[in-house]
């Protein structure tokens, strides 16, 4: 009874660490492409927005010679709007870098500790057996560092499953969320 649970145990492993890392590998993408993205509009750029619009169309309606110099004023002034937008857009994306630069420090950080502790925990211990007509030509490199190793069947260490994984899961991330 003991047995079938240790081995019932086993064959949880794989799938488990599969889906630990997909998780980090989805967050990680997931930032990545929140942080490429522009800065959420706010009230005060839109309202700069359209006081510059404003100013350009009766700068453009003044087209007069009497009337240059109120045309050049007013460009001045959509010129100095259009300044403090783009101050505004720089301090505002400033802010979004920083928090998601630290929101990536912290996954990383956490990244690295589940590995330690993955790699730590079944350090010694097959993550799966595979049978050995499957992974012929690879049985060697995946039974690196899991133990023993079984009749007609390979076992699978944790250092090849950790990169195994990591690799489908990024190409899975990439075409997934794009």
């Amino acid at each position: 009874m003991e047995e079938t649970l240790v081995e019932r145990g086993k064959s949880l492993a794989a799938p488990t660490i599969f889906i630990i890392v997909a998780a980090f590998h989805f967050l990680s993408r997931y930032i990545e492409l929140n942080k490429k993205k522009k800065g959420s509009l706010n009230a005060k750029d839109d309202q700069l927005r359209s006081e510059i619009k404003e100013l350009l169309k009766e700068a453009s309606s003044l087209s007069q010679p009497s009337t240059f110099a109120q045309a050049a004023k007013l460009r001045r002034m959509a010129a100095a709007k259009e300044k403090e937008l783009a101050k505004n857009q720089e301090i505002q994306k400033k802010e979004v870098k920083s928090s998601y630069d630290t929101q990536e420090k912290i996954l990383k950080i956490s990244n690295v500790l589940a590995y330690a502790v993955l790699i730590i925990w079944f350090w010694r211990m097959p993550v799966a057996t595979i049978s050995e007509e499957l992974v012929q030509p690879f049985g060697k490199m995946l039974s690196w560092r899991s133990g023993g190793a079984l009749k007609d069947h390979v076992t699978v260490g944790i250092m090849p499953w950790l990169i195994v994984s990591a690799r489908v899961n990024r190409f899975i991330c990439r075409k997934v969320l794009k």
